[in-house]
């Protein structure tokens, strides 16, 4: 028995009691990912990307692990939802307009002092001053540095368009803006380097493109690695006192942590390795997060159709962004049809052993993106369900 078909194994019999759809996270394998994460870490801690978990239980699970601290949250709503619930150090990594959320965070002292938000530019200051109907308390903020590869004066872009902050000078000038504005307080740069730390490396069919993106990538680290140094010197120059320079994504984890500018890391997909970090050279973690669909129909020969399934990915639209028939090992979508809203057929020799009722388990593209989907996800041990914790749609929160 190959090892993928010991886990379909173990998976049916854990939740041989439930029926599908279900979404279940392997907690050897969580925990085995959260290791390795930490070992590329190199002691730097890492703060966890709430958007690639999406589960209180289980970023509650991987900072009780030393080493990992603080979360790194998507959305303003989240970052109060997730202070008032007693994680005490938030960054916001993405700026808001969310003025109704901001009235709250200067208006509570203990929300001001466990969130920090992102910021780019000074209108968002000005925004955010706008919106404090009275409050007072000082509101912890985070610079972005863009760090996309501009090749030929800017003619060419690598990365992915963030922080128009791209120049030291340009940060050290925003940090002097915030600065000289009551009610601010500037406490860490932030730079996620997204066409490094999330583009894999090693694509199965295609050496070519692969050959062409370590390349790229290695070009990029360099770049960045001496920008981002000077940033931080820069504005350090204005706030002398900087609490962290947050860096890296689970696919440059050990890179970013070599650089002495950055003081943390930022990972989150890692933990669950969804089906896009596959195809990577710096590291290999273990499927941890999955959905099952039952088998409804079987057409004919070498033919089952699942319920659903049709969960598609954001990013560019293509078969990347698909979730992928996982176990039994061999199934695949008809090209014709694809995973559908309502049903999926899949072709492949397993279909023939499948029965109506059975499990059919999937990877999901993305990370977190599978919480949407599911109001809670069931914890397996070994070949047992040993709790079940609701997602951030289980306690009633869409944030986007």
């Amino acid at each position: 028995m190959t090892a993928r078909a010991a886990d379909r194994a173990r998976y049916d019999r854990a939740t041989a009691h439930l029926d599908a759809p279900v979404a279940i996270v392997d907690l050897d394998a969580f925990d085995e990912n959260a290791e390795d994460i930490l070992r590329r870490a190199g002691g730097k801690p890492v703060r966890v990307a709430s958007k690639s978990v999406r589960c209180r239980a289980l970023l509650e699970r991987v900072l009780a692990r030393e080493g990992f601290a603080g979360v790194m949250s998507f959305t303003l709503a989240e970052s109060l939802w997730l202070a008032r619930s007693g994680f005490d150090d938030v960054l916001l990594a993405y700026p808001s307009s969310d003025r109704q959320g901001f009235a709250e965070l200067a208006g509570d002292p203990k929300l001001a002092a466990a969130v920090t938000v992102v910021i780019d530019d000074p209108a968002q200051l000005r925004l955010i001053d706008g919106a404090r109907r009275g409050g007072t308390e000082e509101v912890r903020v985070c610079l972005e540095l863009d760090t996309s590869l501009k090749l030929l004066g800017g003619r060419i872009r690598v990365g992915a368009r963030r922080s128009p902050l791209h120049s030291p000078d340009r940060m050290a000038e925003t940090a002097r803006a915030v600065a000289r504005t009551p009610g601010f307080r500037l406490v860490g740069i932030m730079a996620y380097e997204g066409h490094i730390a999330g583009v894999g490396d090693a694509v199965a069919g295609r050496p070519v493109r692969s050959r062409a993106v370590r390349l790229m990538q290695a070009a990029a680290r360099r770049e960045l690695a001496g920008r981002r140094a000077e940033a931080v010197r820069a504005v350090r120059s204005v706030v002398p006192d900087l609490e962290f320079v947050n860096g890296g994504g689970t696919g440059s984890v050990q890179y970013t942590a070599a650089e002495d500018a950055v003081t943390e890391i930022a990972a989150g997909s890692g933990l669950y390795v969804p089906r896009l970090f596959d195809n990577y050279t710096s590291f290999r973690g273990r499927p941890a997060a999955l959905f099952a669909q039952p088998v409804v129909r079987r057409p004919g020969v070498g033919v089952v159709t699942v319920l659903g399934g049709g969960y598609p990915a954001s990013g560019v639209a293509g078969p990347d962004r698909l979730p992928v028939p996982y176990l039994p090992e061999g199934l695949r979508y008809d090209p014709q049809e694809g995973p559908g809203e309502v049903q999926t057929p899949l072709l492949g020799a397993p279909a023939d052993d499948l029965l109506i009722g059975d499990k059919v388990w999937f990877r999901h593209a993305k990370a977190g993106e599978l919480c949407e989907r599911f109001a809670e996800l069931h914890l397996v041990e070994g070949d047992r369900v040993t709790a079940t914790v609701p997602t951030y749609r289980g306690e009633g929160h869409t944030f986007l």
